[in-house]
């Protein structure tokens, strides 16, 4: 494979091709599902193969794919590319340039404790059908299920510049969920949430403790069907790891993907409130926040040697002790708002066009434990594990829903109260944010499934985390 893709980049090496780059992945994924202690899916997807080409002609770019890695089919996707970026530049104004880059070489492969394509797929599957049993059985739970999934990709990487990078990946996503009913209502406990995928093989689902959560998430729905609800106007909040992956997500990683800016994405995924002129000036959060992009760190998700444009991985400073400094960018677009390329743009598989994506995106950690952040907490709220949200285009608006909380009086936690909802807008949220526990309660966070482009592409990423305290939050929609 390697061969292929160096004599695919050497056929590029033409006058007319400013830039050009090579792209092969080779993904495996392996899905286990199940429903009321039943098996409900067992099915995999080995050897997905695909090889694209990207090319900058006249100030334009040109892409194609294929899944036949034949010289005949590789052929015909150089020259597609090439016809695309011709034709395309027709209609250019703004011709793309940017400045070339010291070329990276390198390989990187990761090694799982236990490699889910390799075990026994009866000993998967038993593993998970006991922690499936130990969840039916109960009263007043209707709906229980199980999930595992294991990842594999291969990905090689090369460019006219010189670079050429291998690597190999393993991602696992595993959870368990109820759901609890009365006959009038339903309320669902789920572990360890819905962003919770890591780097790793079959040791990431034996690390979720299913076996000690499984009780736990049962005996909570059943609580939440005679909760009380919150009914203060205004609270202050803690958010916990689980939830706060997402608001993290939701409401500053899309929001400071700079391609929102210039309007590429407004068709499908929405824009940004965020302009040009704000950056090294606007207040995005307390002093207390400073979020940051690090595709470095080979815990997350998103570590990468280069991302899939051939810029190194780096650590950026997005919001720097409260203030936009920074944006996720790509070679394109960087020079655009006066910034160096962030290492963020990332295609799912090889036929699809990179796009700029989160990688590992983070919420710096402050001090303290999370018991000590409770403790410090007079009257208010832990909430997590995320039930439905919302936010606008702009990624301004909010509201989020978690399924379960837990109140807060005389720095004691007193009960839980169900389906806590809060409201706010994306600054003002931000600034609200007065303390953030340390680097003990700090953790990755991932998720398979971060939406954007068209055609779609799904993005596997993580988002680093420690739970947060928001003051004088709008809990209330009557506020």
């Amino acid at each position: 494979m390697k061969k292929l893709v160096f004599d695919t980049i050497q056929r590029l090496q033409h006058p007319k091709v400013q830039f050009a780059d090579v792209r092969l992945t080779s993904t495996d994924e392996q899905v286990i599902r199940f429903e009321r202690g039943e098996l409900k899916r067992y099915g995999s997807s080995l050897d997905a193969v695909s090889l694209g080409v990207r090319v900058l002609v006249n100030g334009c770019w040109g892409f194609a794919g294929t899944n036949h890695l034949t010289r005949g089919s590789i052929d015909k996707a150089v020259q597609r590319a090439i016809t695309a970026a011709e034709h395309g530049s027709r209609f250019r104004r703004d011709k793309i340039s940017f400045a070339a880059h010291e070329p990276t070489t390198g390989s990187y492969f990761f090694r799982p404790q236990e490699d889910p394509f390799l075990m026994d797929d009866e000993a998967k599957i038993g593993y998970l059908a006991a922690i499936a049993k130990q969840l039916t059985g109960h009263d007043q739970i209707v709906q229980s299920t199980v999930l595992g999934i294991f990842y594999r990709q291969y990905k090689i990487y090369a460019n006219t510049e010189g670079a050429f990078v291998d690597s190999l990946v393993y991602d696992t996503r595993g959870e368990i969920s109820v759901l609890a009913s009365d006959g009038e209502q339903v309320f669902n406990r789920t572990w360890p949430g819905h962003m919770a995928a890591r780097r790793g093989g079959f040791e990431v689902i034996r690390d979720y403790e299913f076996e000690r959560w499984a009780g736990i998430i049962v005996k909570e729905a059943r609580d939440l069907l005679t909760a009380p609800t919150i009914t203060e106007e205004r609270a202050d909040i803690i958010i916990g790891n689980g939830h706060l992956a997402l608001q993290l997500h939701e409401s500053v990683g899309h929001a400071t993907e700079a391609d929102r800016i210039f309007g590429m994405e407004i068709s499908y995924a929405g824009k940004t409130f965020i302009k040009p002129e704000m950056l090294g000036s606007f207040r995005y959060g307390s002093d207390a926040v400073t979020i940051y992009s690090d595709s470095t760190d080979k815990a997350g998700i998103g570590y990468h040697i280069v991302d899939d444009e051939g810029i190194p991985g780096r650590r950026v400073d997005i919001v720097r002790q409260g203030i936009l400094v920074n944006q996720q960018t790509s070679r394109e677009i960087a020079p655009q708002l006066g910034l160096a390329p962030s290492s963020n743009m990332l295609a799912t598989s090889a036929d699809d066009f990179p796009l700029i994506r989160m990688s590992n995106f983070c919420l710096a950690p402050g001090s303290g434990t999370l018991d000590d952040l409770i403790a410090d907490t007079e009257r208010g709220y832990l909430l997590d594990f995320t039930k439905t949200w919302s936010i606008d285009d702009n990624r301004y608006n909010f509201q989020f829903t978690t399924e379960i909380g837990w109140k807060i009086e005389d720095g004691r936690i007193t009960g839980i109260v169900r389906e806590p909802t809060y409201f706010g807008i994306t600054p003002e949220f931000w600034g609200k944010c007065d303390r953030i526990c340390g680097p003990e309660e700090w953790s990755y966070h991932g998720t398979f499934n971060c939406g954007k482009g068209e055609p779609g592409q799904a993005m596997h990423l993580s988002h680093g985390v420690a739970p947060a305290r928001f003051r004088d939050v709008v809990v209330n929609v009557k506020a």
